[in-house]
């Protein structure tokens, strides 16, 4: 008999949603917008220390009014993180923009300093600034953000930061998502907290993001009548959607709680496996650790990537290869692209080696034991070499 999927990160609801729900059919608010968008605003401007937000239907719609908002246009450049999901550039293509892409580097996995400034001496040299700089916080993971904005100050380009997976990380004692500009949030079913679908632009700019409501609901003029001077969206999230959301935020610190759990019981159980490393968090930060990832050294390991993600498939495990280069996907094929040194590319080789594993906060212990006990059995071959595995405080 086929043990049951364990899939890398499912939705995982609290009970409380159920309610939230119900009380937003009995008010008859369903959509569009509502009370419960107002109060999710406010409690997500609350728990991420700035002054505005604006709930939308997806992180990637945040990520476009974003751009929208600073002016992004045909012919303009737009830095960008490579090592990401294709989500993080799309709206750049929306604008008629041209993305360049940033490479990674070591400690964080994020966007490269080092790559970053030579493509702004670059732009500054040829008289092409970038009109935006999207910084993706990798699988729950803080960027370098100090460097970053620093580097961005000097040459007076803001910042959008995509804090998509990364909704409760802290990066030296500020939320993830407020540094930028804009933050953007994502609550896409595989996300830490869900709304099944949808997204938050954040913001201290009150006035821009009234201009993002504005934008968000089809840009209606103020008249008597449907009347429409420019160009505008509809990404504004139901009522509904939004009453998930507050249900889902109030056990966010719960749901961190268990994925730091879960990467320590890998890391504890794994990490004296041959080739077998993880990733680091970076010092003066907490990350909400929305997945837990692997590097395989294919030499020390003898296995390679594909035949440990191919054994894990014959589990019933889902586990996917960490996210595939943007400069190297065909949609964005003779894009210029900053390596983080000259013959060093720290995003190919982490999309070569790397693997995510089962991360969701209702991963149950025996589900783990399933996914430790397949790796090492692929790798180590014999099990009875290990009495048993490291559990964080269980022992089995």
């Amino acid at each position: 008999m086929t043990d049951s999927r364990i899939f890398l990160s499912p939705p995982h609801l609290s009970g409380k949603e159920e309610r939230a729900i119900k009380e937003a059919i009995a008010s008859n608010w369903i959509a569009p917008l509502g009370p419960h968008v107002d109060a999710f605003e406010k409690e997500m401007a609350t728990f991420t220390g700035v002054k505005s937000a604006v709930a939308v239907s997806s992180g990637t719609a945040a990520i476009h009014l974003a751009l929208d908002l600073l002016g992004v246009k045909e012919g303009d450049k737009v830095f960008c993180s490579t090592l990401t999901f294709v989500a993080s550039a799309n709206p750049i293509l929306y604008q008629g923009a041209e993305p360049v892409f940033i490479d990674s580097e070591p400690a964080s996995w994020n966007i490269s300093p080092r790559a970053l400034k030579k493509a702004f001496q670059d732009s500054a040299q040829k008289g092409t600034l970038p009109k935006a700089v999207i910084v993706v916080n990798l699988y729950g993971q803080s960027a370098k953000m100090d460097e970053i904005i620093a580097l961005c100050n000097q040459y007076d380009v803001p910042m959008i930061e995509d804090a998509a997976e990364s909704l409760g990380t802290i990066y030296r004692g500020a939320a993830s998502g407020s540094f930028g500009r804009f933050g953007i949030f994502s609550f896409n079913g595989n996300k830490i907290i869900t709304t099944s679908g949808g997204g938050m632009l954040v913001s201290n700019d009150e006035a821009a993001m009234e201009r993002a409501r504005f934008l968000a609901s089809q840009a209606r003029d103020p008249a008597p009548h449907y009347q429409h001077s420019v160009k505008g969206y509809n990404y504004r999230i139901s009522n509904l959607l939004a009453s998930v959301g507050r249900a889902q935020l109030e056990v966010l610190e719960k749901r961190i709680a268990a994925r730091r759990s879960i990467f320590d019981i890998y890391y504890h159980s794994l990490s004296d496996v041959p080739g077998i490393t993880f990733m680091p968090e970076l010092k003066d930060t907490k990350t909400n650790r929305w997945l837990s990832v692997m590097l395989i050294n294919e030499t020390e390991a003898r296995v390679t990537v594909s035949q440990l993600l191919q054994a894990l498939h014959r589990q019933n495990i889902e586990a996917r290869p960490v996210w595939k280069p943007l400069h190297l996907q065909p949609l964005f094929k003779g894009a210029a692209y900053y390596s983080h040194r000259t013959n060093e590319h720290v995003a190919e080789s982490l999309f070569a080696a790397g693997i995510c594993l089962p991360s969701g906060s209702n991963l149950t212990i025996d589900q783990q034991i399933r996914v430790i006990t397949c790796i090492r059995q692929m790798i180590e071959g014999d099990m009875s070499k290990r009495s048993y595995l490291i559990l964080g405080k269980h022992e089995v």
